[in-house]
């Protein structure tokens, strides 16, 4: 039996594959249940000592009401009771959405508690349907309820906490968590995506920074297509590191979207799984060398049901756990555009006006 660095939380429930818009919707069921069966296939958890999956239970409305405003969790229990209807084009609610956005929910705070509260040192929920495009009242880009957001006020209204930094490497800028904190400097709010002229939502760019106390608590690092495992890692070092080491948060919550893998049908962005891998790997050093609490993830997109999601999950989860596995992609990745590393240094100086780290770094 292999035995894990770090003990680690898995958050599934079968009832998050019941979840459908129509078959052939990019968001649809075989998102999570070919990732559940790589799982299984690499004995994760069951042959991985320290690594254990369990259920959660539907978040409270009030929880889910400490970001969302009451009119629009209402509106979606209705729509979900009364049989579907259309927030946007592509984000449609079924008969039984509603249950299923509060199971996510669920999942999102129940591990951070567990994590917070010492159970568990990571921690990944595995859930859906996903969250970061919801805003405080309005649904979008396939998203009910925003999961992270939820998650991340939970950790400060309910658990205690003082602060959350909250890394999104979903291929698409996670708006609606940007919109839900804005104003605010207790959760730092960092996106890695691809550059909103090119991609949903069209936002997300350096220039996008808080405003009032929030003003320097956004930032955002928006990368052409084809930018590749070595534009993300420079992200990281030049800017994540830095302005998450000066802001030493009591908890770091990722949103994995899984979407920047090389094979993903909707996105552009040209990474590897070991890049996955090792993104995570930084995020659990980062969390280490600053006192904070986690990493605790929670799944957002990724549409390469058989090719990326399941190589990119597994490659995250090792890295959360501290196992040795490794993550052979099916496929070449394409070569990388350098514009992605040239464009995060541009980014590195624009977000400098406000993080000495990163000042010190693209100087």
């Amino acid at each position: 039996m292999w035995e894990a660095e770090r003990k680690t939380l898995l958050i599934f429930r079968e009832e998050y594959l019941e979840h459908e818009q129509h078959p052939t919707h990019p968001e649809r069921r075989e998102r999570l249940s070919y990732t559940i069966d790589r799982l299984e296939e690499e004995g994760i958890p069951h042959v991985v000592e320290g690594v254990e999956m369990e259920g959660a239970d539907p978040a409270d409305r009030e929880v889910v009401e400490l970001v969302h405003d009451p009119d629009y969790v209402e509106l979606v229990r209705r729509l979900s009771e009364g049989g579907g209807g259309s927030l946007d084009p592509d984000t449609y609610v079924s008969p039984g959405t509603y249950e299923i956005a509060l199971l996510a929910v669920g999942g999102a705070v129940k591990a951070v508690e567990e994590v917070v509260k010492g159970r568990y040192e990571t921690a990944f929920a595995l859930v859906r349907p996903p969250g970061h495009h919801a805003s405080v009242s309005k649904g979008a880009g396939f998203c009910y309820f925003n999961n992270v957001a939820v998650a991340a006020e939970y950790a400060i209204k309910v658990l205690g906490l003082s602060s959350v930094a909250i890394l999104d490497w979903d291929a698409h800028h996670g708006d609606g968590t940007q919109d839900v904190f804005y104003h605010r400097d207790d959760v730092l709010y960092v996106s890695i995506h691809q550059d909103g002229r090119t991609l949903y939502p069209g936002t997300g760019f350096p220039d996008e920074v808080g405003m009032g106390p929030g003003e320097g608590y956004t930032v955002n690092v928006p990368l052409p297509p084809a930018s590749g495992d070595r534009a993300y890692s420079e992200a990281f070092d030049v800017i994540v590191r830095p302005v998450v080491e000066e802001f030493e948060p009591d908890l770091i919550l990722v949103s994995a979207g899984q979407d920047c893998h090389f094979s993903d049908p909707l996105t552009a962005l040209a990474v590897t799984a070991e890049g996955y891998g090792k993104m995570m790997e930084k995020t659990v050093e980062l969390a280490s060398e600053t006192g904070a609490r986690g990493p605790v993830a929670v799944l957002e997109g990724g549409y390469s049901i058989e090719l990326g999601l399941p190589y990119t999950n597994l490659a995250v989860i090792a890295a959360l756990a501290g196992i040795p596995t490794t993550v052979e992609e099916p496929v070449d990745p394409p070569e990388e555009n350098p514009e992605g590393v040239r464009t995060v240094r541009k980014v590195a100086r624009y977000h400098a006006r406000y993080w000495e780290g990163v000042r010190r770094r693209s100087s």
